[in-house]
């Protein structure tokens, strides 16, 4: 139905009062959507350990294994295993499905919101879930299940994003962002840990036990985000002020007439009023166009905006290529990774996300040269040399450490930060489709690049001097492309890529209020907040009420 909204629409000039004080319940509100994160890990990091089970090897390549000598039966062990292409099917496969998820959120999160968007995610990936355990040695019944399964994973790894950028308070939301991140790290150790603990089963448990476990992740990410309330920034873009108010007071934990929420849901709404007239809404193919327009030289521009988004994601990924290392190793690299990554709940707010790229990649570089180094001299395979080897795992997971705090969770936060409310959703959809395209490109080229098969490259160690050298590229991408969005809203972010450019962003400060700007501050307001609270009476307007 239609009706009269009578909540105010005035806001302060007062720069301090541009977003309301947020209580502990409020903060683990939105710490929870990084929930996702889990089950955006396990989903990744099942895989891997799954593919060197003997019983899956011998579903899919008919070589039988005897289980109580621990080898196979009439071939060399060092052949045993499933062949790189398949390899390269059944773990691409699944980042197909997510880029073209990725992108489908980006509408459907405009549509219906973003909570809807990522309760739908979880339903297809039941349905890619229920594919996988169901197939015995069908390939295309599991990569369809995987394909399947991508589709919802690719909504829900684009949407919690914008949805934790959207809700979280902006002296946290770095943080709470690197929470997500936290949380892939952990739900790859946990599927690192089931896989080895059902390696051995010599019967379809073995894969279905990993595989099954994944609903539960589905159920409470699902469940969860029905509890919590949809993203205030929505509601506006959909003209729904009284409802943006609702959902604010829940995130902020402060009463709906409270004058915080009156600030902040008018700032909210004064910033999309100034960004349509920046971006007008013209057609459904015009929303994506207008991702791409602007200038490249113009911080604030879209295109611009588009390419940090989507690079970001695509550095990311070259920078934690994985090398190939024993699946016990694998677990040992897998711990630094959830180890090292809740540094970033810290230094993403105190260091920022510029620096700690730029010092990450640094980091990173040194790193992966060093491994390159040894690999070539002292830690060739033929010269045995125990301590070479146990150094060079030692900076593998140095450099590891260095991503996890770094380059990890510091993408998602800023990709989630980067974009104006019109098209934030489908910017975000672009930016998560990038990173599961170049995952899909570094799972289906690394089996041939560190592979021993008859036309693998077979670099080994080698393959470091390539990684260590996107790196460099990832270094120059951050200095040159990369603004500082510490301690700001959503909202002076916009400003701020207006007004600077990414080396002076860390000096930025906002001079004002976009409130002001569209000339939404409340009558006999002054610069500390304090006056008249009434809105004036040509401030009510007609919107849809839900």
């Amino acid at each position: 139905m239609v009706g009269i909204a009578i909540y105010p629409l005035s806001g302060t000039a007062d720069l301090s009062r541009v977003e309301a004080p947020v209580t502990l319940k409020a903060y683990l509100l939105c710490a929870f959507a990084a929930f996702g994160g889990i089950f955006f890990g396990y989903d990744t990091g099942w895989m891997s350990g799954v593919l060197g089970m003997p019983y899956f090897i011998t579903l899919y390549t008919g070589v039988e294994f005897d289980y109580e000598n621990w080898m196979p039966i009439g071939i060399d062990p060092a052949e045993f295993g499933l062949p790189s292409s398949t390899k390269s099917l059944m773990t691409s496969i699944l980042s197909c499905g997510t880029f073209f998820g990725a992108l489908i959120a980006g509408d459907v999160a405009d549509f219906v919101g973003r909570r809807p968007t990522v309760i739908a995610g979880c339903l297809v990936f039941c349905i890619g879930c229920v594919l996988q355990v169901a197939s015995t040695n069908q390939l295309g019944l599991f990569v369809m299940g995987r394909l399947v399964a991508g589709v919802g994973v690719g909504f829900i790894s684009a949407v919690v994003v914008l949805y934790m950028a959207e809700v979280a308070p902006r002296r946290f939301r770095g943080a709470l962002v690197a929470g997500y991140q936290f949380c892939i790290t952990i739900g790859i150790l946990m599927a690192s840990c089931v896989c080895y603990a059902t390696a051995n089963r010599n019967d379809t448990s073995s894969y279905r036990i990993p595989i099954g476990i994944q609903f539960l992740w589905a159920v409470i990410l699902g469940f969860g985000l029905f509890l919590l309330p949809e993203s205030p920034r929505f509601h506006v873009m959909k003209g729904r002020i009284n409802n943006a108010a609702k959902s604010l007071s829940i995130l902020r934990g402060q009463p709906v007439e409270s004058d915080y929420i009156k600030d902040e849901l008018a700032e909210i709404v004064a910033n999309h009023e100034y960004e349509m007239q920046v971006i007008p809404q013209t057609s459904y193919i015009g929303s994506w166009l207008a991702c791409f327009q602007g200038s490249l030289s113009k911080g604030n521009g879209n295109l611009r905006r588009t390419l940090l988004g989507a690079g970001q994601q695509m550095m990311q990924h070259n920078n934690s290529a994985p090398p190939k290392i024993p699946f016990l190793i694998s677990l040992v690299t897998t711990l630094v990774n959830v180890v090292s990554t809740p540094i970033s709940f810290f230094t993403i707010e105190k260091m920022g996300r510029r620096a700690l790229l730029i010092w990450g990649a640094l980091g990173m570089i040194i790193s992966q040269f060093i491994v390159a180094i040894i690999g070539v001299t002292a830690g060739r395979p033929e010269l045995g040399n125990n301590a070479a080897v146990k150094a060079m795992i030692a900076f593998i997971c140095l450099n590891i450490c260095f991503f996890a705090f770094t380059w990890g969770p510091v993408s998602w936060a800023i990709v989630g930060e980067c974009f104006p409310l019109p098209i934030r959703s489908r910017g975000v959809g672009i930016s998560t489709a990038s990173n599961w395209f170049w995952n899909c490109i570094i799972a289906t080229i690394t089996p041939y690049m560190v592979g021993n098969e008859p036309g693998s490259a077979n670099l080994g160690t080698n393959v470091f001097w390539i990684w260590g050298s996107l790196c460099m590229v990832s270094l120059a991408f951050a200095y040159f492309l990369v603004p500082e969005m510490k301690g700001l809203t959503l909202e002076q972010i916009d400003n701020m890529l207006e007004e600077t450019t990414p080396r002076l962003s860390a000096a930025w400060k906002p001079t004002s209020t976009f409130a002001t700007q569209m000339g939404r501050v409340r009558d006999g307001l002054d610069l500390r907040g304090e006056g008249s609270h009434s809105p004036p009476q040509d401030e009510k307007r007609e919107f849809r009420m839900v």
